[in-house]
């Protein structure tokens, strides 16, 4: 089952902890053609077209790890996870809020490339069993002939099975990118398209008030979290732009346009109402 470096093209899946309806706006601002579609009761995924990678060269490991972090700060208290791949490497970003992001790396013939203490910290901050699921995720990270970087990533899926993750067939780490797309529309995915400002602010408006998110979105609450996606979302987004980066300079407006949202549509709901 070891790969050959080359084998297959990159390719990269989204994982979000959090339904569809919670997560669909906030994946339009990333301004890349996605599929999006349930993924167990608690968990999405939203699979790539994967431009800045297959046509602008970008390591696809720097796109997703920008992608990540966006809807992860995006979307309060929601963990978002990046499985990537590509002809040499695959591996993991973990995206929880503000929080440093954690990763691993496991070489294409599925030799562990990462620091073990990466996994522990994966499994506390998704709520993972410290001793069951601490386990099978020590065993990816020793040496296994008959398990490549594709199966590395499947048996991480496999431990996350536990809380209530469940990918539709046909979806999996190392499948190109067509027959992602193919699974997910076959299993009730809808197309999420950068659908410009205006339109990614009305969704947004028309959902705060309800669920869960309610509170980060007027109050205290909302205008510190506006003031922290500002401050990173300003220089992430300058940083892109000036490195040619599209993946971060997605994730740095995303993180500009929830932030500024937040602040003014706060302000919108203290200010005095007409007669």
């Amino acid at each position: 089952m070891n790969a050959t470096p080359g084998s297959h093209p990159a390719g990269a899946l989204l994982l979000c902890r959090a339904q569809p309806p919670a997560v669909r706006s906030s994946a339009a601002l990333l301004t890349e053609r996605l599929l999006l579609a349930p993924a167990g009761p608690e968990w999405s995924v939203l699979v790539p077209e994967g431009r800045p990678w297959r046509e602008g060269g970008e390591p696809v490991e720097r796109v997703v790890t920008g992608w990540s972090t966006a809807l992860a700060v995006a979307l309060p208290g929601r963990p978002v996870l990046a499985l990537w791949w590509d002809p040499d490497r695959a591996g993991f970003t973990l995206a929880a809020g503000f929080r440093r992001t954690v990763g691993y790396v496991w070489l294409a013939d599925g030799t562990p490339a990462g620091e073990d203490e990466a996994m522990y910290t994966f499994a506390g901050r998704l709520g993972l069993d410290p001793v069951l699921d601490v386990q099978a995720l020590e065993t990816l990270t020793r040496p296994d002939p008959d398990a490549d970087a594709d199966a590395r990533l499947v048996g991480l899926t496999a431990v996350l099975a536990r809380t209530g993750l469940a990918l539709p067939a046909g979806i999996a780490p190392g499948t190109s990118a067509e027959r992602l797309a193919a699974a997910a529309l076959a299993h009730g995915g809808e197309p999420v398209v950068g659908t410009g400002w205006r339109e990614a602010v009305r969704a947004e408006l028309g959902a705060v008030d309800v669920g869960p998110y309610g509170p980060y979105f007027r109050g205290p609450r909302a205008r510190l979290l506006g003031a922290a996606q500002l401050a990173a979302g300003v220089p992430l987004l300058a940083w892109g732009i000036t490195r040619r980066s599209g993946g971060w300079a997605a994730a740095g407006a995303l993180l500009v346009a929830h932030g500024a949202l937040g602040i003014v549509y706060d302000r919108l709901r203290k200010a005095p109402q007409g007669p």
